[in-house]
């Protein structure tokens, strides 16, 4: 969408001068203005987050011939630093290592073994089975259980469960909310790439906890 201009013209009296002759018989009165135009652009609006993230998806599909070292897309996290193009997360569990091959099928069986015990939370993905925001809820309870009382919370009631799961992140642990409610309330099948970065984060903090 084209910005729109606003344009604002300001007229002032610089000077107002009277000139008589020396006889009195004429008078000459001159007045000058100066008219200033002011032109403002209003901003543009905010991008959403999930619209930052396949803006970022994009960039990275028309680099995918940089060099090793270049940033990868989420499907292949590494260290901050890309040091020696290690992965992003390191799992001790022997059991958890040996059934999954890739740092995506480590996570998401993370999210399933914290969230196992949850009615209403069977995660076999990182889209559908986070579109009604029960598996947020879940894994943030599962570290924060006094935050809020899991069992009260419905499927149905979506935007209330995305609300609280981010919310809770955010106040309790100092997880970014980078997913946007609204954006998550209207997809029943959420971008994967959203919603893997988000729980990335969510990985990062607790890793620590059991």
């Amino acid at each position: 969408m084209a910005e729109k201009e606003v344009q604002q013209t300001t007229t002032r009296t610089i000077a107002n001068t009277k000139m008589e002759s020396q006889d009195g018989s004429a008078a000459v009165t001159t007045r000058t203005t100066v008219t200033t135009k002011t032109v403002a652009s209003s901003a543009p609006k905010p991008m959403s987050p999930f619209a930052k993230f396949r803006q970022l998806d994009k960039q990275n599909s028309l680099s995918s011939q940089s060099p090793p070292n270049s940033p990868k897309t989420p499907s292949t996290p590494t260290t901050p630093s890309g040091a020696m193009g290690g992965p992003m997360f390191k799992f001790t569990d022997p059991a958890l290592n040996r059934r999954a091959a890739t740092v995506k099928d480590q996570l998401l069986q993370w999210c399933q073994m914290k969230t196992k015990e949850y009615e209403n939370v069977k995660i076999e993905n990182f889209s559908t089975s986070w579109s009604d925001g029960m598996a947020f809820c879940a894994l943030i309870h599962h570290f924060l259980p006094d935050a809020f009382d899991f069992s009260k919370l419905t499927p149905q009631q979506r935007r209330h469960n995305f609300t609280l799961a981010f919310r809770v992140a955010d106040e309790k642990a100092g997880i970014a909310p980078l997913l946007d409610v609204d954006d998550m309330v209207a997809m029943r099948k959420p971008d994967w790439k959203c919603v893997f970065t988000y729980v990335q984060s969510i990985y990062r903090r607790f890793k620590n906890e059991i």
